[in-house]
């Protein structure tokens, strides 16, 4: 049985009262009381009846239901884990020996796996526009890679060189190292996940530090342009096409040697066939560029008419 001392005479004790009904148990509440006046008594309260509540399932309440999935069992002893054992997604149970283990229940059983399916969704709909974004740097002729592990350069006093991964990274096919132009696009299909680069200046200047360009890439409707540095370009992705809202800044870049060995060990992005004389089948006045930007099948400009 435990108990809360109150900030005066009350107090609140927490333990469980047997009742006759079919053998069942009820949680309870035996509370004591002093009035000014000086009258005391206790009264009992059932919590069944009057003080439940709906725990807000948070990432962390996920995690540690996976957590004691994969595991033996054993308790952490901390609040995250009573209170999963109070909205019985976790149950108490004893091995042979007498210790306490803890076991998840069928209700955390689906909690799991409703998690499970909407993180699939999540990594789906980030990895169709990824996939999306390489294809259209294959079209424009550059060489693409995906999910590469990359050292940038140390930032300003730091010693460290931060690894960073970018989600495309790709460079012109061209025999001139000055004429390489390394671009990274960052593709967010979340708004969570977009607030948590806009506030990690040091992850946005490592992708600067390897890259000409650097883009943002966003699904339309988690975000508006003004919200990212100008030092960055903005995409905005939906109904199959991809919308260039503000073009990327150029900087003069020459990709360093650790870079240029990242690229070596990795493997690039098979070329897509079907798309490579796509551009002989059309008008000419439909291949023409604006000045400057490059003409490409998903790709259009906020501006254009």
């Amino acid at each position: 049985m435990n108990s809360i001392d109150g900030a005066t005479q009350d107090f609140i004790r927490v333990g469980r009262d047997p009742v006759a009904v079919s053998g069942a148990t009820r949680a309870s509440v035996a509370i004591g009381f002093v009035s000014p006046a000086g009258d005391s008594g206790v009264t009992r309260l059932d919590l069944n009846d009057n003080m439940t509540w709906d725990l807000p399932l948070t990432p962390g309440h996920r995690r540690r239901l996976r957590l004691m999935w994969r595991s033996a069992g054993w308790p952490f002893q901390d609040l995250v884990e009573v209170e999963l054992l109070a909205a019985g997604l976790l149950e108490r149970r004893q091995d042979g020996d007498g210790r306490d283990l803890l076991r998840v229940t069928d209700a955390g059983i689906r909690v799991i796996a409703e998690t499970t399916r909407k993180n699939r969704w999540a990594r789906s709909a980030h990895e169709d526009l990824v996939t999306r974004v390489a294809l259209e740097m294959q079209r424009a002729g550059r060489i693409v890679w995906r999910g590469l592990s990359l050292r940038a350069p140390p930032l300003a006093a730091a010693r460290t060189w931060p690894v960073v991964m970018p989600d495309v990274y790709s460079i012109r096919h061209t025999t001139l190292e000055d004429h390489v132009e390394p671009i990274v696009h960052e593709i967010k299909v979340h708004r969570a996940d977009l607030l948590s680069d806009l506030r990690n200046e040091a992850k946005r200047e490592s992708y600067r530090a390897l890259s000409s360009q650097c883009w943002y890439v966003i699904q339309r409707g988690i975000g508006e342009p003004e919200e990212i540095p100008a030092a960055y370009g903005v995409m905005l992705a939906a109904e199959g096409q991809l919308e260039v809202a503000r073009p990327a800044p150029r900087q003069p870049m020459r990709l360093p040697l650790a870079v240029w060995m990242a690229l070596a060990r990795a493997r690039a992005e098979l070329h897509d066939d079907s798309e490579s004389q796509a551009h002989l089948t059309e008008p000419a006045d439909a291949a023409a560029e604006p000045a400057g930007r490059p003409a490409r099948p998903g790709v259009r400009y906020s501006d254009d008419p």
